[in-house]
């Protein structure tokens, strides 16, 4: 079994996650085998598009309950973080019901584009301005942001996103804060690309990689 599987959830274009997580000693496996999910030592689900058309393609190939039953660490990245949510109002779909909460349309504006794509600097709950409330309603302690300054900057590419929350790790802002990592118990999220987002992104992947 390979230590570390990438999700074949279709849609999404995995060769840039493959290298990053190459460079750091895997030997990542791309899959749709229930058996080599539940027996890899770390897994990922990486996403790009509509929360409906993944799910869908999750629930066409029995993966949506596989990956309820995975007890290892996974990662959700970008599309995949938002799966691991309730529901998305993106397609009013149900999604995988793991971390608690609704996946809502970024606000858009004569000043804000949406998507919103481009490096935002991320922060723990409760530091900077305008968060101060919701420290005691987040989860400042995951970690995937072990070595991670509240100075790092991270790539985004999004138009949907979490409010702040139970899970919420780490929050950035577009017009409205949200939920830029989240963890809770083995799964965890990352809105933004790590494998875009330079040494700070590395981190990530790296501190992931050595979660148990």
């Amino acid at each position: 079994m390979s230590a570390v599987a990438i999700i074949d959830s279709g849609g999404a274009n995995i060769a840039s996650l493959r290298f990053a997580l190459q460079r750091l000693g895997a030997e990542p496996v791309l899959t749709r085998d229930a058996e080599v999910l539940l027996g890899a030592r770390h897994v990922l689900l990486p996403g790009v598009g509509a929360a409906a058309d993944a799910m869908k393609r999750l629930r066409e190939s029995g993966l949506d309950a596989v990956i309820r039953d995975l007890t290892q660490p996974v990662l959700g990245i970008c599309l995949g973080m938002q799966l691991l949510f309730e529901r998305s109002v993106e397609g009013e779909v149900e999604c995988l019901g793991i971390i608690d909460g609704c996946v809502e349309p970024l606000p858009a504006g004569p000043d804000l584009c949406v998507p919103h794509m481009g490096w935002n600097q991320t922060r723990r709950p409760g530091v900077g301005v305008g968060i101060s409330n919701s420290g005691s309603h987040s989860n400042s302690n995951s970690g995937l942001l072990e070595g991670i300054g509240d100075d790092a900057y991270f790539y985004f590419v999004h138009s949907y996103a979490a409010a702040i929350g139970p899970a919420t790790a780490a929050v950035t802002t577009h017009g409205v804060e949200f939920s830029a990592v989240v963890s809770r118990l083995n799964f965890h999220g990352t809105q933004f690309h790590p494998e875009r987002s330079g040494a700070a992104g590395a981190r990530v992947l790296k501190n992931f990689l050595e979660l148990t």
